[in-house]
């Protein structure tokens, strides 16, 4: 995998280059949809690439592992073929899922034991099998195994989580730096900053993370409890000491205004449920502001969900008949809703790369900031 910083903002850390996999050149700042089970809810892989414009995907190592199963993976010829993706895919480790399960996992040294949230069958992961379960899955980037520790952490907490994850890097780096890709093409993997919200503990472990000499690296643990100010500072520690030329990814965040924000401190990379997640209950994303499309002020306004946008379903459906459809609980009202936040939000990164490009990035994230946030 290259990467190649071509732009880099003179009154801010943002950003603009191009990262080269093996299923395609990613333009970054990126925000990356989420397929936690091989499928983005509600989304057709065409609609991913015509009218989201989508450059990758994610996909699950806990889910994918338990469902549909390696096996099934395998036999297929990874992830690509199986869901019929053919750009780059990112997995994460199953990391989240140790912080989110809590009431049916238990971490040792050796790594995490589960219990299957199917079907009640116990399971474990360690640094080195989850790299093995991602090299089968497939995926053209592939995440060390870490825990994500808790925003409310106490700081002795943070520390012993955070040297457990550093131990687990150093066994997962060694066993994906003494194997081979299941298939033929090439994978990388990240690692993972932890810390919680304590800057001393960011700045170890973002210089542990930077002496394994990868090709790109991951902020992961926030966006889980700590305030937003908070999280801002954690990320300005982490990628003042990331090398400036690799890939730096925030997991699981966030707002467009997280992201916005997040670009600004030099961050390239981007996922998040909220999209797909937030539009299924009826929230709309829009560069005016978020739309309740619940609420009885859009039933009969017959103007486009959001003008001039270039996406099919912006053009063709209007908010009186979108909140229509999630008012009879109709499926069609959240695949609308899907489709349309995750192309706001890829075109959002989008726009933030232009304006990087063109020297006009601060300015125009100070204006566009005031108006995703605002409620309609």
């Amino acid at each position: 995998m290259q990467f190649s910083l071509q732009y880099t903002d003179q009154k801010t850390s943002a950003r603009a280059g191009l990262i080269d996999t093996a299923h395609g050149i990613i333009e970054t700042p990126i925000f990356m949809p989420v397929g936690t089970v091989a499928s983005v809810k509600a989304v057709h892989q065409r609609e991913l690439v015509q009218d989201i414009e989508a450059q990758i995907i994610l996909g699950n190592t806990y889910h994918l592992f338990l469902r549909p199963g390696l096996e099934i993976l395998q036999e297929a010829g990874g992830l690509h073929r199986f869901n019929g993706w053919n750009k780059p895919i990112l997995t994460d480790s199953g990391g989240f899922q140790v912080f989110s399960l809590a009431g049916t996992r238990k971490i040792k040294e050796e790594g995490v034991t589960f219990q299957s949230h199917i079907d009640g069958s116990k399971h474990i992961f360690t640094p080195e099998n989850n790299v093995d379960i991602q090299r089968i899955i497939g995926a053209d980037i592939i995440m060390a195994f870490d825990e994500c520790t808790p925003g409310t952490a106490d700081y002795d907490y943070a520390k012993l989580s955070m040297e457990r994850t550093h131990r687990w890097l150093a066994r997962g780096y060694n066993r994906f730096m003494h194997t081979e890709p299941v298939y033929d093409y090439y994978q990388t993997l990240f690692p993972i900053v932890q810390g919680c919200v304590y800057p001393d503990l960011r700045k170890i472990s973002a210089e542990f993370a930077k002496s394994f000499d990868a090709d790109g690296y991951a902020i992961g643990g926030l966006a889980v409890g700590e305030p937003t100010g908070k999280m801002y500072e954690m990320i300005e520690v982490c990628t003042a000491i990331l090398p400036e030329n690799r890939p730096r990814y925030l997991m699981g965040v966030g707002t467009p205004a997280n992201i916005l924000e997040g670009i600004a401190r030099g961050v390239d990379m981007f996922d998040c449920v909220m999209p797909t997640r937030n539009g299924r209950n009826g929230m709309i994303f829009t560069a005016k502001g978020i739309m309740n499309m619940k609420n009885r002020k859009w039933a009969n306004d017959f103007s486009p969900i959001e003008s001039d946008t270039g996406c099919f379903v912006d053009e063709q459906y209007t908010k009186a008949y979108l909140r229509h459809l999630f008012v009879s609980n109709e499926l069609l009202a959240m695949q609308i809703a899907s489709i349309h936040n995750l192309a706001f939000y890829l075109r959002l990164v989008k726009e933030a790369r232009k304006h990087i490009i063109d020297g006009t990035f601060e300015t125009w994230k100070a204006e566009i900031t005031v108006k995703v946030e605002q409620r309609l």
